[in-house]
């Protein structure tokens, strides 16, 4: 395989709005260039040996300069890297600059391909409720850059014409909106035309105001609108408010904590932004299997048993990888009924095409004991494979009751090693956080590892979010109250509540 420089486009902001080939790209490279504008979360999504290359151009700064940048390309495709990802926010060849580094590389005879993105000039509009062609309000559209190349000696945008234009988008538009602006106005343009400026378009963080070419100043600066953003004149902007739903999102704003295993917080993760809110990963407990050989042993005898009990989604994926290790076929299983505490370990069994006999009406150790002496299950043989840091609530009652119980600690759960304290608390005292969510005593507990309990006590505007009783218990032991105790121990319904709580 020849090396092969893929520009990419990073779509707007919104992680989702990526293309499937681009998110392919990412997972697949050797090496990411990436740019300030595209989502530090793609960053995460790269392979552990893919080298990351900070090319941080934004207006005022620069890591890299666009001829160091070209250069960078050049010397990893003439070097040992094979698939180079160049990660460009919104589509790199509208204002990205794409095209002048796809002539580098052909001048070197590099291999290139281009992986158009969706442009912010359409998406972030979008984001904010206005359409940018209207068949009852324009036919035609002008995307103009908010800065020329500064080393020109004079504009080559035709004022004249564009002031006939109704509609208008300008990229990286605040720095010389005066200045563009008055060009219009010179050329014809009204005082009173219609215009928006977003900030931050379709993050969380979007920021939106409507004006007219004449108070659109004072609006900017008393809602601190600043680069990155769009701007966009013409008729078109009064349909926002009739249009506008990306900031009626019932979590839109929001900066939510999740302190889940890296592995498990995705799930969480996408259903916070589904509704418009910021997920911020941090997370506090790793999930570490035991030594295959160690756990290969232990279930040996798993054919005595008469009930196999799951506690956790993670006890069902590690005890199911090293099983069929062992056995190859999962009707090796024979006649083991299943229990599980939770409907979320519930649907992991049953993705396997298993069936899960027994779930509680209530999730946790204490509803399954219940739903065990409901049931009238004693003097049976029990395989428990879970955590090695797990409450002996369950072990214990289930023996009292006259039943023999094997318990095989497949996995511990550590902290992180490759977290960084300093970010984490810079990442929680240096903006507002709304909502930290804890799922287990462990994501708490190691949580106030990387900060001092006394210290976030402080930041009043926070809400604690615990899954359940048991966690909630644990998060008080640190002498702080949880806002939020679900009802349900659920991830779903814990995004439910979350969301009537933030109604309040």
């Amino acid at each position: 395989m020849k090396p092969c420089v893929y520009l990419v486009g990073a779509g707007p902001g919104d992680p989702d709005l990526i293309s499937v080939k681009g998110l392919e790209l990412v997972k697949e490279a050797d090496v990411i260039v990436y740019d300030y504008l595209s989502n530090p979360y793609f960053l995460t999504l790269a392979n552990k040996k893919c080298k990351l290359v900070n090319a941080g151009k934004r207006l005022g700064y620069k890591a890299l300069s666009q001829e160091q940048i070209n250069k960078k390309l050049i010397s990893l495709a003439k070097g040992k890297y094979k698939k180079i990802v160049r990660l460009k926010g919104g589509d790199p060849f509208l204002f990205g600059r794409g095209g002048e580094e796809a002539e580098e590389l052909k001048k070197n005879n590099i291999l290139f391909e281009i992986v158009p993105g969706i442009t912010s000039a359409i998406a972030v509009p979008a984001y904010a409720g206005i359409p940018i062609t209207h068949r009852d309000i324009t036919s035609t559209l002008a995307i103009v850059t908010g800065h020329e190349d500064p080393e020109k000696s004079s504009s080559s945008i035709d004022w004249e014409s564009l002031a006939k234009m109704k509609s208008i988008v300008f990229l990286m538009g605040t720095k010389n909106l005066k200045k563009n602006l008055n060009n219009l106005i010179k050329n014809g343009m009204s005082k009173k035309t219609n215009i928006a400026a977003i900030n931050w378009g379709t993050y969380s963080k979007q920021k939106t105001v409507l004006g007219n070419l004449e108070n659109i100043f004072e609006k900017i600066k008393s809602n601190s609108i600043k680069s990155p953003s769009i701007i966009i004149i013409g008729e078109i902007c009064k349909l926002r408010t009739k249009l506008n739903w990306f900031e009626k999102k019932p979590l839109f704003g929001k900066n939510v904590i999740v302190t889940r295993a890296r592995k498990n917080a995705s799930i969480l993760s996408k259903k916070i932004a589904n509704l418009g809110g910021n997920p911020i990963e941090i997370p506090t407990i790793e999930i570490k299997p035991k030594p295959s050989s160690y756990i290969q042993k232990r279930i040996s005898d798993l054919n005595t048993f008469e009930w196999l009990i799951f506690t956790s989604v993670n006890g069902v994926e590690i005890f199911f990888n090293e099983f069929i290790k062992k056995n190859s076929d999962i009707r090796s299983l024979g006649k083991l009924k299943i229990a599980t505490i939770g409907s979320e370990t519930a649907r992991a069994v049953n993705k396997l095409n298993i069936k899960v006999d027994l779930i509680p009406e209530k999730y946790t150790a204490e509803g399954l004991i219940s739903a065990f002496k409901k049931n009238k299950i004693k003097k049976n043989r029990i395989f428990i494979p879970r955590a090695a840091k797990a409450r002996d609530k369950l072990v214990r009652s289930l023996k009292s009751m006259g039943n023999l119980v094997k318990e095989v600690k497949i996995y511990d759960t550590v902290l992180p090693k490759k977290e960084d304290k300093v970010e984490i608390q810079n990442n929680i005292f240096n903006q507002k956080i709304d909502f930290i969510t804890f799922t287990s005593s462990s994501t708490v507990e190691n949580f106030f590892k990387y900060v001092s309990p006394i210290q976030i006590k402080k930041k009043k505007e926070i809400s604690y979010v615990c899954i359940g009783p048991i966690t909630a218990r644990t998060l008080r032991a640190y002498k702080i109250k949880p806002s939020l105790v679900c009802s349900k121990y659920t991830i779903d319904n814990l995004i439910k509540e979350i969301v009537k709580f933030n109604k309040k």
